[in-house]
């Protein structure tokens, strides 16, 4: 596993067995199209989108830095922090749907 790329949100190697994808810094629907993208866990990956919507993100968060320091996204991160390279379970539901239902 020493050669395996590290996700840069949680900082666990991601095995090739693991379920991954590519982020946009910049979501492509505001302006990041061929921008930087970086390599994440399917389950972090899917937790950001879970937790922001594209227009927070660009606007907000377009670091892995304040992705980070967001809270409910540093409380993912211990969390998932504790748990093998190739661990995957569904996101949480999202808090866009739960912001609707009120």
């Amino acid at each position: 596993m020493p050669d395996d790329p590290h996700c840069p949100l949680c900082g666990r190697p991601i095995p090739p067995e693991a379920k991954q994808s590519l982020h946009h810094v910049v979501p492509k629907l505001r302006g990041g199209k061929g921008g930087e993208t970086v390599r994440l866990h399917q389950i972090c990956h899917n937790e950001i989108h879970a937790t922001l919507t594209e227009t927070e993100i660009a606007r907000d968060y377009a670091s892995v830095a304040a992705l980070q320091a967001h809270p409910r996204l540093a409380a993912f991160i211990a969390w998932v922090g504790k748990r093998p390279p190739e661990f995957h379970a569904r996101s949480s539901k999202s808090l866009r749907r739960q912001r609707k239902r009120r």
